[in-house]
């Protein structure tokens, strides 16, 4: 088979965080295939098409970039942040084992990006700087009793925590269990921080505590970080910073 599929990282927002490999790969591909505000961050140009899916299609979206690859085209599925993070990379290798076994023998090449996670830790010092976990809070995929148990477990093990997809306009209750769920298991001076939109003209980050956090505080285009109990706030003029030591007492 002569055509390639790349499946790659946009970043969290900003064309700046897009690594030079994935910039060489659009550059190159003949079909972008992703989701409609993914894809449409990419330019159009003469010799490419762009196809443009709804959020949950993933596994259509992906069987369609297969074989549009089999036909011989450049194909760059695309997803924010890196896309083997709740991402497209997964839902590729899915349709890939499930469809024609002759399309296993393509050109598949994933490409990281930098995540949302990354970015939000980054923006707001190094939460993430001793062990951690990372947890999607949407029930699309998973049911929420299986949520719920691995949130209740993270805490024990007092792991700081980085939740993806924590509230929408359609369940905006789950945000509201997890909060519940975490002053249960955790002290409530627990800090955490609600990255919106990093990289974004859109961005708002805000640095607090497990007692003051409310649900309204995050949406869809929220990045949230609870820290262990050692995560530490240094207080300064300006934004604090919040960084979780390497060394445990």
């Amino acid at each position: 088979m002569t055509g390639s599929l790349v499946i790659a990282g946009l970043g969290p927002g900003s064309a700046e965080l897009i690594t030079p490999e994935v910039s060489e790969a659009l550059a190159e591909a003949t079909d972008i295939v992703g989701y409609k505000p993914y894809v449409e961050r990419i330019p159009p140009r003469d010799g490419l098409v762009r196809h443009s899916t709804d959020n949950r299609q993933e596994i259509e979206r992906a069987s369609h970039a297969l074989e549009m690859a089999a036909a011989g085209r450049k194909v760059v599925v695309v997803s924010s942040g890196d896309p083997g993070i709740f991402a497209m990379a997964a839902a590729v290798f899915e349709a890939l084992e499930a469809g024609d076994p002759a399309s296993q023998t393509l050109d598949i090449r994933v490409l990281p990006g930098i995540s949302a996670m990354l970015a939000a830790s980054a923006r707001v010092g190094a939460p993430l700087g001793h062990d951690f976990c990372c947890i999607n809070l949407s029930d699309n995929l998973k049911p929420w009793p299986l949520i719920e148990k691995r949130l209740r477990l993270a805490a024990e093990a007092d792991f700081a925590m980085a939740f993806y997809n924590p509230r929408s306009k359609a369940r905006p209750e789950g945000f509201a269990r997890t909060l519940d769920i975490l002053r249960d298991a955790c002290d409530q001076d627990r800090v955490i921080v609600f990255a919106r939109a990093v990289s974004t003209a859109d961005e708002s980050v805000r640095v607090t505590t497990l007692a003051d956090a409310t649900p309204d505080m995050a949406d869809m285009r929220t990045l949230v970080i609870v820290g262990s109990s050692l995560t530490r706030v240094i207080e300064r003029h300006g934004a604090p910073l919040v960084y979780t030591p390497r060394s445990a007492p």
